[in-house]
């Protein structure tokens, strides 16, 4: 699962386009993020109807799991504002999440709907909370909620590690120490959109232009995608 988000914690640079109808707007931000939710939902819903024999489950886990992190890697890395290759992730991304949920949702019936409503009743109070300035990405808010999430992802590479010769930490196991970490890891996530909020408004004011906002939207992305496994994994830990 890739972390929210190592993508928009730094400033993107750009020259500043004066023509007020060629700047970046919030609006377009807001508009490219809900094509690419879009994407991801769909490809996760031909993924859970179409992939249904353990051979292509597998294949499908595996497969879009390694594509979908390289691929980012890749656009973060290079800065990458091509819708297309960005609305790759997003079905990549839908497939596993379509794959992977429809395992869940077998095992623990109505799951799935629980996480995607708190996903984005999250996403939408932090959204509240940044635009009443309750909430500000200052830099020592951003240092401490970096630092946190970088402390998730190793852990949780360490964790993958452990399990290639069967064991796991115990945060990442179904009982009182897991649902706590698990906790953390969705208030970790929730803060992570702070500073997302923070770079959208900073790429907006300094006028970049209209491509950049399937970068950010891209960012947005990713943390709602990081933010939807924590809550199931909470959720799954308290079903147990």
């Amino acid at each position: 699962m890739q972390s929210s988000n190592p993508v928009l914690t730094r400033p993107i640079e750009a020259p500043v386009v004066l023509d007020q109808r060629q700047r970046l707007t919030l609006d377009g931000v807001c508009g490219r993020t809900l094509v690419l939710v879009a994407v991801t939902a769909a490809a996760a819903a031909a993924s859970w109807n179409l992939l249904q024999t353990p051979a292509w489950t597998g294949l499908a886990v595996l497969g879009s799991s390694l594509a979908g992190l390289a691929l980012a890697l890749v656009i973060v890395f290079k800065r990458i504002t091509n819708p297309f290759v960005i609305g790759g992730y997003a079905v990549l991304q839908g497939v596993f999440l379509g794959v992977v949920s429809r395992e869940l949702e077998q095992q623990f019936p109505g799951i799935v709907v629980q996480a995607v409503i708190g996903t984005f009743g999250v996403f939408l109070a932090m959204a509240a909370l940044y635009s009443a300035r309750i909430l500000r990405a200052t830099k020592r808010f951003t240092q401490v909620v970096t630092g946190a999430l970088l402390g998730i992802v190793l852990l949780s590479l360490v964790d993958l590690a452990l399990r290639f010769f069967g064991h796991s930490l115990p945060i990442y196991r179904a009982g009182t120490l897991g649902v706590l970490f698990a906790v953390l890891c969705v208030v970790v996530g929730a803060l992570t959109f702070v500073i997302d909020f923070d770079q959208v408004e900073r790429a907006v004011a300094a006028g970049l232009p209209p491509r950049f906002g399937w970068y950010l939207a891209f960012g947005m992305l990713v943390g709602l995608i990081f933010l939807y496994w924590q809550i199931l994994r909470l959720l799954s830990y308290l079903r147990r």
